[in-house]
């Protein structure tokens, strides 16, 4: 067809073109408005969750935080190891645990001494 040429509906067809770009442009600014409008709430909901929630600390805290994971291994694998030796090599098992009791005791100290880093 050409432009400005009658429609058989009886309007011309840039007309009817130009009406239905129209209606889709305003449905288009109601969708966008609508997502705007979901986009502000859930921001605002947000805001307010996270104002409200308690804040959690990340990364490690407390004792074990100042070695690596290498040193914390190394005390776990050499306690359980002193742990073994006390078990196979002691017979008494009244110097068993003594010696178990004393180890675990003991451990901080060793712990500070070998590996605290505050020399």
């Amino acid at each position: 067809m050409l432009v400005g040429a009658a429609d058989p509906r009886g309007g011309t067809v840039s007309k009817e073109r130009a009406r239905r770009r129209a209606v889709k442009l305003a449905e288009l600014e109601r969708e966008r408005a609508s997502r705007r409008r979901q986009v502000y709430r859930r921001q605002r909901r947000r805001v307010l969750v996270r104002r409200l929630s308690p804040t959690w600390r990340r990364g490690r805290t407390g004792r074990l935080a100042r070695h690596s994971r290498g040193e914390r291994a190394g005390i776990v694998l050499l306690t359980l190891a002193a742990l073994a030796l006390i078990w196979v090599l002691v017979d008494d098992l009244a110097l068993r645990l003594a010696l178990v009791l004393i180890l675990l005791l003991v451990l901080p100290a060793i712990v500070v001494i070998v590996l605290d880093r505050r020399t």
